[in-house]
């Protein structure tokens, strides 16, 4: 069967900076593919690249066996989009864009898309604008999934929402994911130091052989030249998971 998507060598520069370098990957059928990077590592040109948002250098793009994403407009009806920022009129509400998508797309079940937007406990009669980011990325969510798309390409889809971590019946993090990469931190110390914290800040901690990791909800908190490492999703989940009461 063929691949929903193929992406073969593709490179893309801006001026002297060469973003994307001969990227190749395949989404097969009823697969979940993750393409994972750090900020600016290229996750976002590379979908703006497979989309013709923006032109390629070189390489090749195949969307459902198509090599041309912009000879075939039909094909678009088939993907389903959300980007890290909202690409809707924010001028409009709910019910408005319902009526927008409606006329857009032959596919567009307005069924589900209420099923969702009430799920999301998102008002029907706001303008988008006025919308927090973590409901506009849910609202951007039941868009993409009311079209019956074939095709769903998620970049960042998660940012603005929460982080709930739950372990032994008990939520340990209920957060919005940017505030927790923003504001909380894994520090490195000692007992002594750990008992100079102040008790409210204090998240999680595991203990290792010569030292404690801590997970603080302020690292401004933090005293002077606190040892801090970087925090990713994998480093914040093991520790979580893995802490001490």
């Amino acid at each position: 069967m063929t691949n929903l998507l193929e992406v073969r060598n593709i490179a893309k520069s801006f001026g002297q900076n060469q973003v994307l370098k001969d990227v190749s990957f395949h989404v097969p059928p009823g697969s979940i593919v993750g393409f994972i990077g750090d900020n600016g590592a290229g996750k976002s040109t590379t979908f703006k690249a497979v989309l013709g948002l923006i032109s390629r250098d070189s390489g090749t793009v195949e969307i459902f066996g198509e090599d041309n994403l912009n000879k075939n407009a039909t094909i678009k009806e088939d993907i389903g989009v959300v980007f890290d920022e909202i690409n809707l009129p924010v001028s409009l509400t709910i019910k408005q864009l319902n009526k927008v998508f409606k006329s857009l797309f032959n596919s567009w079940d307005e069924a589900d898309f209420y099923r969702l937007i009430r799920s999301f406990s998102l008002p029907e009669d706001k303008k988008i604008h006025t919308f927090s980011r973590g409901m506009s990325m849910k609202l951007s969510l039941a868009v993409a999934l009311s079209h019956r798309a074939k095709l769903l390409l998620l970049d960042e889809a998660t940012g603005g929402l929460h982080l709930v971590v739950i372990k032994n019946g008990e939520v340990l993090l209920n957060e919005e994911k940017e505030k927790v990469f923003r504001e909380y931190a894994i520090a490195v110390m000692n007992e002594e130091q750990l008992n100079l914290l102040p008790e409210d800040i204090v998240v999680a901690k595991r203990t290792y052989d010569k030292s404690i990791r801590v997970l603080v909800s302020d690292k401004h908190q933090l005293p002077d030249r606190t040892l801090t490492e970087p925090m990713s999703m994998e480093e914040l989940s093991v520790l979580l998971t893995r802490s001490e009461r």
